[in-house]
């Protein structure tokens, strides 16, 4: 199928999704959206059995979508950077180290707290899922996602402060977690030889690198933004800063995500306050944000629709039912660690640990990354499986949590 086609498809299906969901459920946009698409998708493979083809067409259709290039290599620069632009550097600042350990210690111990457990599990069940592949579910399954748990958190007046950790912190998981899973994604297929040092040089080079091009970047765009007063021009750079820095990154296999949640952040700060006028960052900010919102639609459809594409086994989905609770624990504990350290030095909102853990939700950047692998439908419909919990039922109920919480600290 031509990809303009399938491109009015999927901006078809977004509007009509959004607007039955706005109109009629009123759920949280990415939760409702995607709800309705798997709804679709189960109408679709229940009319195929009724006759018609109608489950075929539209497999055909999914699966010329390649949803991990379209993710990885297109989506997920504009996400992130939309993200970073909001961020305050003063807010991160204050939460540099609780965010810094979870998003790369923690990112690391959960790879391999669920590899090993799951490792055992899968083996018990009689899947044959070798130790590597393990921790490559581990890696993929292991970076938040909080697209869909932003908006809930400012509906419930959840405290700044750990709106910024769970913000902050999945900017930077996302990127690492790439990383790590670049890593042991190699290691596995054989590709990337396990030496400790090459290992070590690979997750230097591609997060050190893309930190070092991201900042380059930015501060170029910083540059052309403040020699000039033209919004409509503004607005332009810095589409060309995350699609033109993206693709370079890739070019120079240096991580992409890194570089542009740099960048982003080096415009929403320094640009902000020193590069444009008021009505530029407006501009801008309406711009960045309607970005968001259509692509978040989109993603959310597409993981709605992969449902099509998967090929489900009852083992598969009780293995991604029993690693449902191991991935909980493991972000409790990864979440728990350095709270219960660091809160010798400073204190932290109530609940933290327990919003931290509940509200961080895995998406699209799990099913990307589990699609991108050849051969390995265990670890996918395991992937799809965790995200649907977490979207839907943990986007559906962090919210109450968070008012329990407020509720019994006043």
């Amino acid at each position: 199928m031509e990809l303009f086609n399938i491109i009015a498809i999927l901006l078809s299906l977004s509007a009509v999704f959004s607007y039955i969901n706005y109109r009629y459920l009123r759920l949280p946009t990415t939760i409702g959206v995607m709800l309705i698409s798997i709804v679709m998708s189960l109408f679709l493979v229940t009319g195929d059995a009724l006759g018609g083809g109608i489950k075929e067409q539209a497999q055909n259709i999914v699966n010329s979508i390649d949803f991990d290039t379209t993710l990885l290599h297109g989506m997920l620069s504009f996400l992130l950077f939309a993200g970073a632009l909001h961020v305050k550097l003063e807010n991160l600042a204050e939460q540099k180290w609780i965010i810094g350990i979870t998003a790369t210690v923690g990112v690391i111990l959960s790879t391999f707290f669920i590899g090993t457990v799951m490792y055992y599990v899968l083996h018990v069940m009689g899947i044959p899922l070798t130790y590597m592949y393990c921790l490559v579910f581990g890696a993929l399954i292991s970076p938040t996602d909080p697209i869909a748990v932003l908006a809930i958190l400012k509906e419930a007046n959840a405290p700044k402060t750990v709106e910024t950790k769970i913000t902050g912190e999945s900017l930077f998981n996302d990127g690492v977690a790439v990383v790590v899973f670049l890593v042991v994604a190699g290691v596995a297929s054989g590709e990337q030889q396990a030496t400790f040092m090459g290992i070590v040089k690979l997750f230097t080079v591609e997060a050190v690198g893309g930190g070092i091009l991201g900042f380059i970047l930015g501060y170029g765009a910083y540059f052309m933004l403040k020699s000039i007063e033209n919004y409509q021009t503004e607005v332009l750079i810095t589409l060309a800063l995350v699609s033109g820095g993206y693709s370079l990154a890739m070019a120079l296999h240096v991580s992409g995500p890194i570089a542009v949640v740099i960048a982003g952040l080096m415009i929403g700060n320094k640009g902000r306050k020193l590069a444009m006028s008021e009505e530029t960052c407006e501009h801008l900010d309406t711009f960045w944000e309607l970005i968001d919102e259509i692509l978040n639609a989109i993603l959310f459809v597409l993981i709605g629709l992969q449902i099509l594409a998967l090929n489900f086994s009852m083992s598969y989905v009780t293995a991604g039912c029993i690693a449902i609770p191991i991935v909980l624990l493991s972000r409790f504990i990864t979440v728990a660690i350095p709270v219960m350290f660091l809160k010798r030095y400073r204190t932290f909102s109530p609940g933290v640990i327990r919003i931290m853990t509940w509200g961080g939700l895995r998406g699209g950047i799990s099913v990307a990354l589990a699609l991108s692998l050849s051969q390995q439908d265990s670890i996918t419909v395991m992937t799809y499986v965790v995200v649907l919990f977490s979207i839907v039922v943990q986007g559906l109920t962090v919210k109450k949590l968070i008012v329990a919480i407020q509720n019994k600290e006043a």
